[in-house]
């Protein structure tokens, strides 16, 4: 399990992106903890173009936008990759991201 921390300033936002094996049947689920209003997490892998049609079994990435809204708020995401239909399994691999959020943005996307 990889652990990332940044600083965010408040409007600034953080693009992260995570291999996930979609084509396997698992996906990228969030939790966030901590000042939960501070951060806004939104998968926006959609919105990019359609790629090449994926092979069976292929890894596939997903990239998700992490905005800093409240200063002062301190929180920790946890990703975990799992199958919906096996609740009851451990993920696949997990991800933390810990963000602070500052007064101001900083004038930068992170990436």
């Amino acid at each position: 399990m990889e652990v990332r921390s940044i600083a965010l300033g408040a409007g600034e936002s953080y693009e992260l992106r995570l291999t996930g094996r979609g084509a396997r049947g698992y996906v990228w689920t969030w939790q966030v903890t901590g000042d939960a209003d501070a951060v806004s997490v939104s998968d926006v892998s959609e919105a990019a173009p359609p790629s090449a049609q994926a092979l069976p079994g292929a890894a596939l990435e997903r990239t998700y936008l992490v905005r800093g809204r409240c200063p002062g708020g301190r929180v920790m995401i946890r990703f975990a990759q799992i199958r919906p239909p096996y609740p009851q399994e451990a993920p696949y691999d997990e991800f933390v991201l810990e963000v602070e959020v500052t007064g101001a943005a900083h004038g930068r996307d992170g990436g």
